[in-house]
């Protein structure tokens, strides 16, 4: 019998490093000097950073009223959320074979929740949305969204991607209350009238900072997740014992409490998610509000996601490595392209808005990522969140928080490739830069910095090197800033 037994064993062992090999093959992972290991571990660390969207979505879409004062409900959103999260982030690790999460992107669900879904139902505000989508993948099927990725100069792609670190930096800040509106000022430091810190989350706050920083600093394999996991810890524990509560308690404002979610375990641990919003999808906004105001809606819609994923994807593929010498290209970037497109496509059928690839995706990165099995682990995760969306609202956002200032940190080291003492390349790469995290948009960024590169590079007499696709994407930008002005025109409200 024991020599029964020890028979099949053989194949098992000998099919296991088989079984790694196309693994490894498939993704490239030794090829892109990583591990299996350090992708799992990534994965892990991207969905922490993440998976905030879960709550944060809900509460902005699941909200808000539509013009006919409905409203999608919060455990409605949160299903599709987490469902078109993890589809969409498995499908960017298959086919784009890159270490990129996608889920609704913030900011884009704000304009369809505040500007969109009050002038028409949700289901119409979804429709467009799926128009959206489908034009942002004609544009990448057409060849065009990588050639525009081709045509910004190494300079720019430079400073997006510190821009980037600049804005994820500061919501990292803003999610921990270590920076908050201010009296008087737009920012301060903390949420004391005088710009001092207090509360205990604050306090794990920067405890997470300080542990997350030195694990990073000495090169500890997975410090980020490390110090998120180790943050949560902290924060679950002084829940415990000095009970700061939440941010709004008896529904008034209270400072000193945890900002997103209170640290406690929950109970239930799991609960059977609700999908019900599938398909909730209407192409009657154009009969509603009139074909001018849905095609202007659109615009907006499709620029700001078409240059939000731009400089995002720029920004991770130069972090991770990918992308070639002077910046102008990575490996699969038509298929990355393809697949944000269809997440796009696949928030509005799902009703959880736009989705789009995530710049929290910097966290799993710093942590190691390389390849498309980073992003698969992160996906599962999410399909796991749709049963367990109580643990997810585990980790606070003052846990998180410290992970994407880290982060942030290291992308800025990008602007060692900008030649500073050219004023043509200076002012645009400042721009780009700052106003990412001052106007709280990666769009606008990028858009001051196309649009004062060619003016300043036209005043400089270099009008010939600059790429025509340069020229009419700062034309749609011209466009787009003036949007209000477009409309005062048309006479479109």
């Amino acid at each position: 019998m024991s020599v029964t037994m020890q028979e099949p064993a053989a194949p098992v062992e000998s099919a296991a490093p088989a079984e790694r090999g196309r693994i490894d093959r498939f993704f490239e992972i030794t090829r892109r000097g990583s591990t299996v290991k350090r992708e799992v571990l990534a994965g892990i660390t991207t969905f922490a950073t993440m998976a905030y969207i879960v709550v944060l979505n809900p509460l902005i879409i699941g909200t808000a009223p539509d013009v006919n004062g409905n409203m999608l409900g919060m455990g409605a959103v949160a299903g599709v959320t987490a469902l078109v999260a993890a589809v969409m982030t498995i499908m960017m690790g298959i086919v784009g074979r890159v270490p990129f999460g996608v889920a609704t992107g913030l900011g884009l669900n704000a304009f369809v929740a505040y500007a969109v879904a009050s002038q028409m139902t949700w289901a119409e505000a979804m429709g467009l949305v799926v128009i959206e989508g489908l034009i942002i993948t004609v544009l990448v099927l057409t060849g065009f969204r990588k050639a525009v990725f081709r045509a910004i100069p190494a300079e720019l792609k430079a400073a997006i991607a510190a821009g980037i670190g600049l804005f994820i930096a500061l919501i990292g800040f803003v999610d921990g209350g270590f920076v908050r509106a201010g009296t008087g000022v737009p920012l301060q430091l903390g949420s004391g009238a005088n710009g001092t810190l207090h509360g205990w989350p604050t306090i794990v706050f920067l405890v997470g900072l300080l542990v997350t920083g030195i694990l990073v600093a000495r090169k500890v394999k997975a410090g980020v997740l490390i110090g998120i996991v180790a943050t949560t810890v902290v924060a679950v524990i002084v829940n415990a014992l000095a009970k700061p509560g939440g941010a709004i308690v008896d529904g008034q404002p209270n400072p000193d409490g945890w900002r997103l979610n209170v640290p406690t375990l929950p109970d239930p641990l799991w609960q059977k998610p609700d999908l019900h919003l599938l398909g909730n999808v209407s192409f009657g906004s154009f009969a509603h509000v009139g074909v001018m105001t849905a095609l202007l809606l659109v615009f907006t819609l499709v620029l700001a996601d078409f240059f939000d994923v731009m400089g995002t994807t720029v920004g991770l593929a130069k972090q991770a490595g990918l992308t070639n010498a002077d910046g102008t290209d990575m490996p699969r970037l038509g298929k990355v392209l393809f697949v944000d497109g269809v997440a796009a496509v696949a928030g509005g059928a799902g009703s959880a808005s736009s989705a789009t690839t995530y710049v929290e995706s910097s966290s799993g990165i710093a942590d190691g990522g390389r390849t498309g099995l980073t992003s698969v682990v992160t996906g599962v995760l999410f399909l796991g969140a749709l049963l367990l969306t109580p643990l997810v609202l585990l980790v606070p956002s003052e846990a998180a928080g410290p992970a994407l200032v880290i982060v942030g940190a290291l992308m800025i080291r990008q602007v060692k490739d900008i030649d500073l003492t050219d004023v043509g390349v200076a002012v645009p790469a400042f721009l780009t830069m700052t106003l990412m995290p001052f106007t709280y948009s990666i769009t606008n960024g990028i858009g001051a910095g196309f649009v004062s590169w060619v003016a300043i590079r036209v005043a400089q007499g270099k009008a010939r090197t600059i790429h025509p696709l340069m020229w009419a994407v700062s034309a749609a930008f011209v466009i787009y800033f003036g949007i209000n002005l477009v409309k005062a025109v048309t006479g479109v409200s």
